[in-house]
């Protein structure tokens, strides 16, 4: 016998099983084993195949096919209720955070056989009478919810909130969002305190005989009080719990391999965002000339709008987070076609005045037009702003494209699933139209041949080339760009501004957030330093870098020159 566990004890010290996750199915499988063949020899002792006996006793199994049908569909409709829950306790409207946050508390504080024996006595006295098994199954139902809740929340809140903030940019909405980007990344935390549910509840389905469900144990009480057989009986239903509750663990495991951003590269070039194909090879997708590319993606002017109009107006904007006021009357225009460089210290407002352009941010006080429009407000009675309600939609419909700082892929898709994803499920542009594209940009931002990799697999350059490439998958009107450099090595730097210099090449209207001198000096159109939330000078490039009017422009440049040397 000890011979033939060492092959499965070396494998599982190699790597050939995942430890410990396989080695309860392995004990219940060779059980299962044994009582299927009717080993009936001198090897296995007869205590031991009177308690192998009762495992295959199909009144005990019975029992077990009724607590996995408790635990199975309470753990369905528990894990519904406690996204809802999860939801709420992250809700910003009135109420909904205190009313989850209370039903929580009340059910985590109250011992789970009280919970159950008072749904079985109070539901009848107001007229909802339900059988001991729907009793059983609403019962753990609502408290799995509040345990749920609670490991969901945690899941999205292990997601960096960054990843929320790159999906609004693209248009998508809320639910979209958590479906598409947030779940996927979340389920790698949520998956092991879910399974640990998952199996508390097969075996907490034991109290379910407090209202008479003739569940396994309730079964195994039953047997004893006709034999006296605790050990023998009990030991059985030992053995069938651990047989099921191993099969969750195996799961667990097997779940947590497809969710892990090192799943294996076969897997992923095998899979495509919206259930097509595999993702086109880089030397399979037809090839484009540059200037196609862009003639392709740069809409350009509106026909219902004049070209000599500005494209983006800015009109006394003021912004505040708390106390702080980051834009004290912000007013900038910018032409079609036209490349903005906003530059100026740490905390002069330039982000906060992109994200306000795509209505990341909501304003405080002015207004902001793209091509005419506002993106995301709308008129109300007696005059003045307000948010529309589909805030989502109006930034679809704005195309505005934007590269953040720190890149914001989407950690779970590939570079090319990347640049996929707001196309397909957002504009609902097919796959096969979109993979070619996305190839296309990939191969123009000098990438396809990592179109399959995952994003901690690239480099900071190479993300942002990603980024930028995804931005432009959705044919972008205005292009935003938050400080596209700023995170990467200075020998990356150069790769990631060869791209956007292409795209000022190409009329792709900008505003660049930029401490790159140099690169302002070549693509710039107009150079705005901003500081203190104010606009301080603005003018072409020559002018404000060379010869800067204002002592604080002065000292920013000569600061900068500094750091650069």
């Amino acid at each position: 016998m000890s011979q033939a566990r060492t092959p499965i004890a070396t494998a599982a010290r190699t790597g050939g099983l995942p430890g410990n996750t396989l080695w309860g199915g392995g004990i219940a499988l060779v059980v299962v084993i044994a009582v299927a063949f009717g080993w009936r020899s001198n090897l296995v002792p007869e205590p031991l195949m009177e308690v192998l006996g009762y495992v295959s006793s199909s009144f005990l199994l019975d029992g077990a096919l009724t607590a996995v049908e408790i635990a199975a569909l309470a753990m369905v409709g528990g894990v519904i209720l406690g996204l809802g829950l999860a939801l709420m306790r992250l809700s910003r409207l009135p109420l909904l955070p205190g009313t989850a946050w209370f039903y929580i508390w009340f059910i985590r504080g109250t011992p789970l056989i009280l919970q159950l024996v008072f749904l079985y006595d109070a539901l009848p006295v107001v007229g909802i009478r339900l059988d001991s098994f729907t009793t059983a199954v609403v019962g753990f139902m609502l408290n799995e919810a509040a345990f749920s809740a609670e490991i969901i929340r945690g899941g999205i809140l292990s997601v960096d909130r960054k990843q929320s903030l790159a999906a609004a940019s693209f248009g998508m909405g809320p639910f979209l969002t958590l479906r598409r980007i947030i779940l996927p990344q979340a389920m790698r935390a949520i998956l092991p305190g879910m399974a640990n549910q998952t199996i508390s509840m097969i075996k907490g389905t034991s109290i379910a005989s407090v209202i008479f469900v003739n569940e396994l144990t309730f079964r195994s009480q039953q047997i004893v009080g006709q034999n006296f057989k605790f050990f023998t009986v009990f030991a059985a239903a030992g053995i069938i719990y651990l047989v099921l509750t191993s099969a969750v663990a195996v799961a667990q495991f097997y779940l947590e391999k497809y969710y892990s951003l090192e799943a294996s590269k076969k897997l992923r070039a095998g899979s495509a965002p919206a259930g097509g194909a595999a993702p086109a090879s880089a030397s399979s997708a037809p090839t484009t000339s540059p200037s196609a590319w862009m003639d392709s993606l740069q809409t350009g002017r509106s026909e219902d709008s004049a070209s000599d109009l500005p494209f983006v107006v800015c009109r006394n904007l003021q912004k505040s987070y708390g106390d702080k006021e980051i834009l004290r009357g912000i007013d900038l225009s910018v032409q079609r076609g036209e490349v903005v460089v906003l530059m100026g210290p740490s905390g002069s407002g330039k982000s906060t005045l992109l994200r306000l352009v795509n209505h990341l941010e909501q304003l405080d006080w002015g207004e902001i037009t793209v091509d005419g429009k506002y993106v995301g407000y709308e008129t109300q009675i007696g005059g003045g702003l307000k948010p529309a309600r589909n805030v989502a939609k109006a930034r679809a419909e704005a195309r505005i494209g934007m590269v953040f700082q720190h890149f914001n892929l989407f950690d779970h898709l590939t570079a090319l699933e990347n640049v996929m994803e707001a196309p397909i499920h957002v504009y609902g542009e097919t796959t096969e139209k979109m993979r070619v594209l996305a190839m296309n940009l990939l191969r123009m931002v000098g990438l396809a041949n990592h179109a399959d990799h995952l994003p901690h697999r690239l480099s900071g350059g190479q993300q942002q080339r990603v980024a930028i490439a995804r931005a432009l998958a959705i044919s972008p009107r205005l292009m935003l760009f938050d400080e596209p450099t700023s995170a990467l090595d200075p020998e990356l730097v150069g790769e990631v501004l060869a791209v956007i210099r292409r795209l000022a090449e190409a009329g792709m209207t900008m505003i660049v957030v930029t401490h790159e001198v140099r690169f302002a000096r070549e693509v710039a159109d107009r150079v705005v330093f901003m500081d203190d939330g104010l606009i301080v000078e603005q003018g072409p490039p020559e002018e404000v870098l060379d010869h800067p009017k204002q002592e604080r422009t002065q000292r920013f440049l000569r600061m900068v020159e500094q750091q650069a040397s």
